[in-house]
């Protein structure tokens, strides 16, 4: 089962997450340097506080709640310490370049809660092999939306279409650490619909998905409406029916995919040179 991570600092629609199988609940505090990296781009920025910390912890009984703190700074040490107070179970490092960077925050978090390093950069994409074998790693998560855009492409599924995905996965299980990738939109939406997106996770044997904006954009806090709970039934039964593939269809699936995101990545590209 694939888990799935839900952003959220509501703990009413918390605590339905934690209901459910298989789920991980995400606050993210990260500020330094995302407004400027996002600017023009229809991107979510956090609004999540650290004290969203210890209220979303103290509701959860089943599920385990990540914390993405911000990128290493003067402050980082403060920022762990407070965040693992407040009842943290893993803490992601966003935005980090090198082997080193993640290192020093290694030995800040000095083995107080696992590590899941987001791969996000070129340069953590490039020194992969310094930086996987880090003490105290617990996932390695890559973060589509900007690794697309610090390598310079048009759509952010195009890493997994060119194989980068993969590449990063089998340096993750090779070291016995967990992977995961991207978000998923629920399965019949999307410009690379959630189907194929799962199709690719099952694939690639990958064990975690943060579940997008568009995929809860219609839950409600009310137990009473039970639209995000009957989404995440259908992606469990649609996860199971991609495990029965055999590997030709499997590969055929792959392919096809492949060429659904390099069409993407070409009418995007065509439409942007049109409005330059």
């Amino acid at each position: 089962m694939i888990e799935l991570i839900q952003i959220t600092n509501d703990p009413a629609f918390a605590r339905r997450c934690d209901a459910l199988d298989g789920m991980r609940l995400w606050v993210d505090l990260e500020r330094l340097g995302k407004a400027e990296r996002q600017a023009g781009r229809n991107t979510f920025i956090s609004e999540h506080q650290l004290d969203d910390v210890a209220r979303i912890k103290d509701v959860l009984r089943r599920s385990q709640l990540m914390v993405r703190v911000n990128p290493l700074n003067s402050q980082s040490a403060d920022e762990v310490d407070a965040v693992l107070a407040r009842g943290a179970d893993l803490l992601m490092l966003p935005m980090f370049t090198t082997a080193g960077e993640l290192r020093a925050f290694s030995t800040l978090v000095a083995g107080r809660a696992p590590i899941v390093p987001l791969l996000e950069t070129a340069g953590a994409l490039a020194t992969l092999n310094d930086w996987v074998a880090t003490p105290g790693l617990h996932e390695v998560y890559v973060g589509l939306n900007d690794l697309h855009l610090s390598l310079g492409l048009r759509f952010m599924f195009e890493p997994l279409a060119s194989g980068i995905v993969a590449r990063v996965g089998e340096s993750a299980r090779s070291h016995g650490l967990r992977f995961g990738f991207g978000g998923i939109a629920r399965l019949d939406e999307g410009l690379l619909p959630g189907r194929d997106v799962l199709a690719e996770h099952v694939r690639l044997g990958s064990q975690a998905v943060i579940l997008s904006r568009t995929f809860h954009q219609h839950a409600v806090s009310a137990v009473t409406d039970h639209s995000f709970e009957d989404a995440v039934a259908g992606l469990r039964q649609a996860e199971s029916d991609l495990g029965t593939r055999t590997r030709t269809q499997q590969e055929a699936d792959r392919a096809r995919i492949a060429e659904a995101i390099e069409g993407v990545a070409a009418r995007l590209a065509a439409k942007a040179e049109a409005t330059a």
